[in-house]
């Protein structure tokens, strides 16, 4: 059945996700997924932004380099200040597909910031793959967080996505290495994991303060993280909350 979309309302969370079309990557080398990561900075104002084809030259695409994005960070960041959208308190890219967790700040706050990110991308990617149609699979998909046990182990669900990536049986309780896991996770730059544990990786984009203040700052984050790789499997299926990397 579709997904049908709750009522987003000010000040309340959500889990926010969806994949490609067919199954198919949306993000194919590292420069994508940054693309991404900025678009989800800058897309998250009230204010007008220029789609990803006007704001960076397709004409001579080697333009489009990972400089040319950091510098793009750096001049977002000293521009008037933003009227966000929502809140972005986590978030984790995967391959084929990506997941959030918003709370919304103004009315209507997050159809327009997932709107404005999912137009934006996509034509960024149909531009430089000289592709044309929908990238996503259908509209976003949407859950309202309205239970407390959902919410205190949804971040590290999102977080631990990537372990799809290194060992299929995780989700099963298969997992035999945990320390390896987590090493894993500490070098996967497409999430907000590493600024959960203190590392300074996409700091602007997201923020941490309540969940950092719920789970006792970093040191209480890290010091849960194996914990839960344990947990969760027992928790709840692969597909209760969101899509799983596709095997071939």
């Amino acid at each position: 059945m579709p997904n049908k979309k709750p009522q987003f309302i000010n000040g309340e969370f959500y889990h926010i996700y969806n994949r490609g079309v067919e199954k198919r990557n949306i993000f194919q080398e590292d420069k994508d997924y940054k693309l991404f990561v900025h678009d989800m900075y800058e897309f998250n104002d009230k204010n007008f932004v220029a789609a990803a084809n006007v704001r960076f030259s397709y004409r001579k695409s080697k333009e489009l380099d990972e400089k040319a994005i950091d510098i793009a960070f750096i001049k977002n960041n000293d521009k008037k200040p933003r009227k966000l959208l929502v809140e972005i308190l986590a978030f984790c890219l995967m391959p084929n597909h990506y997941h959030f967790i918003l709370n919304q700040k103004i009315d209507g706050g997050i159809v327009k910031f997932m709107q404005k990110l999912g137009i934006g991308y996509t034509n960024y990617f149909n531009l430089k793959n000289k592709r044309v149609g929908p990238l996503f699979q259908g509209s976003y998909k949407a859950k309202h967080i309205n239970q407390q046990n959902y919410f205190d182990y949804l971040l590290f669900y999102l977080h631990f996505n990537p372990l799809d990536l290194i060992e299929e049986d995780w989700r099963g309780g298969g997992a035999k290495d945990y320390d390896k896991l987590r090493d894993y996770l500490d070098d996967y730059r497409w999430s907000s994991h590493l600024d959960y544990c203190g590392k300074k990786n996409f700091p602007s984009v997201i923020n941490r303060d309540f969940y950092a203040d719920l789970l006792g700052g970093e040191k209480g984050y890290k010091g849960q993280t194996i914990d839960w790789m344990k947990v969760i499997p027992k928790k709840i299926k692969a597909d209760d909350f969101g899509f799983i990397i596709e095997k071939d």
